[in-house]
């Protein structure tokens, strides 16, 4: 499996979280994952809820429209975002030859 998959409008995110990095930033692929960095420590659910809203921002959608499907309390996650609006530079390519 690829780390994305169009279900419909809605995007299906395979994500490696590193929480506590210096900067939010994609940085290329972990095995068959996308690797996101996040300043966001993982505590009380900080890292996932600013995860939401980083790619909220990255796919110019609501953070209320982007929602995690499985990996709470883990760094494998799957995430979906509903009907995005833009895609991020890093990874445009990528998703839009696979639509």
């Amino acid at each position: 499996m690829s780390w994305f998959r169009w279900d419909g409008e809605d995007l299906i995110l395979a994500c490696h979280l590193q929480p506590k990095a210096s900067k939010d930033e994609f940085a290329g692929l972990h095995g068959e994952r996308l690797k996101i960095r996040l300043t966001a420590p993982p505590v009380e659910g900080k890292a996932n809820a600013h995860l939401l809203a980083f790619l909220g921002k990255a796919f110019g959608v609501a953070k209320s429209q982007v929602s995690l499907e499985s990996g709470e309390l883990n760094r494998q996650k799957r995430v979906r975002i509903h009907a995005p609006q833009k895609l991020p530079a890093e990874l445009a390519a990528e998703l839009a030859a696979g639509r």
